[in-house]
């Protein structure tokens, strides 16, 4: 609530700024006909309420500026004032507008003209006591103490609004790093899943080829087999189109030095996964099993590797933890679960690893969520369209 009023004043400074001074108007107006009449003290009569009226907007006037421009506005209103002493005029109401003007310099201005202003407002008080009937050293004492008071409160609402600020911007930047570090973890994990779709592709190519050399070699002394041989070139090759069409609109890096040009891991190696975890962990398939593509099988491998690195990283001690595969006709939940710190554990710095995972699951119409569990511990979920291969 707090940061909307804030923008709003931002954005209407200049009607702030009416309402701020709005009482100190309301004032003068009620004061208007007492502080007209001709007093013994001034006998040439200054105070007409014309006068009165004239006067009191020349120096209310300029506090209509004390955002964009409040040394020029304390200049007038001080300069203003000094004429109206020269001139023998007595103080009104609106001369009250030296001390807002004095905290707006204060508040917006550098120090120097702060501390400027300030003495300006003393020399103001000293010289309003020289018409006094009778002036004292304590009447002096207290008007410095009002003026240093608003003076210094000005002062700390400057020092104040300047820290603010400076936090405000610090948060905007860190949001923008924060944002611009999840933009390249996005494309560096694209960049590994294209890389690892490539190796499928190839693998898929490679085995068509074998294939094809395979039924031409058969096709007049094995028929048979040369027909088992198209058959799975069929079977292959689509595979392979389903596969391409996820990789399009992935954008690929080159190859940097130290590539991984070995296998990729699939639901065969998730039992090895499981068991080399370094936490306690148990691997339960439930439903019957469909046929994955090899991409989107290593999709599932990394959700459960990144899983259960997390439970090892943020569980704590004697976590433990279980991943189940649930295959339900046209979708397969993944999930896993810990019985380690959930909320409780400290977040992580840098890490990435559920922006790795959407990504993958993102490119086969799947989602995931990762958050702790109302009882305890941390879940990961998952669930991913089975993508099967049309028969031929």
């Amino acid at each position: 609530m707090f940061g909307r009023l804030r923008t709003w004043t931002q954005r209407h400074d200049k009607v702030v700024d009416a309402l701020w001074v709005s009482p100190l108007v309301l004032l003068c107006l009620l004061t208007a006909v007492p502080y007209s009449q001709i007093s013994p003290d001034y006998p040439d009569g200054y105070l007409t309420l014309s006068g009165y009226l004239v006067l009191s907007a020349v120096l209310l006037a300029p506090l209509l500026w004390r955002s964009s421009r409040p040394v020029p506005m304390f200049a007038v209103i001080a300069l203003t004032s000094f004429v109206q002493w020269l001139l023998d005029v007595p103080a009104l109401p609106a001369n009250l507008a030296v001390l807002m003007a004095l905290y707006s310099v204060a508040y917006r201005a550098r120090f120097p003209w702060a501390l400027a202003a300030g003495l300006v407002a003393e020399l103001g008080i000293f010289l309003a006591l020289v018409h006094w009937s009778d002036p004292s050293l304590g009447m002096f004492t207290t008007g410095t103490i009002f003026v240093a008071t608003i003076w210094l409160t000005g002062l700390y609402a400057n020092t104040r609004r300047r820290y603010l600020e400076g936090l405000e911007e610090r948060a905007e930047r860190a949001e923008r790093e924060r944002d611009q570090q999840a933009r390249i973890a996005a494309a560096a994990e694209r960049a590994r899943i294209a890389r690892e779709l490539h190796d499928v592709v190839a693998h898929n190519v490679s085995v068509i080829v074998v294939q094809a050399d395979g039924a031409g070699y058969a096709i007049d002394s094995d028929p048979e087999q040369a027909r088992l041989a198209v058959q799975n070139i069929s079977k292959t090759g689509r595979e392979a189109l389903a596969e391409m069409r996820r990789l399009v609109g992935v954008l690929r890096q080159d190859d940097t030095p130290g590539t991984d040009y070995g296998p990729q891991p699939g639901l065969n190696q998730l039992e090895d996964l499981v068991k080399g975890a370094g936490v306690p962990a148990e691997l339960t398939i439930s439903g019957a099993p469909g046929e994955l593509p090899e991409g989107q099988q290593l999709a599932v491998y990394r959700i459960v590797q990144e899983a259960l690195t997390n439970a090892l990283k943020h569980g704590g001690p004697a976590v433990r933890a279980l991943v189940e595969l649930t295959y339900g006709g046209a979708e397969l939940v993944v999930k896993v679960t810990d019985d380690g710190r959930g909320a409780a554990a400290p977040a992580g710095a840098g890490g990435h690893g559920l922006v790795g995972m959407r990504e993958r699951v993102s490119m086969y119409g799947g989602a995931v969520t990762a958050a702790p569990r109302p009882g305890g511990g941390f879940e990961v979920l998952a669930r991913l369209p089975i993508h099967t291969p049309k028969a031929a």
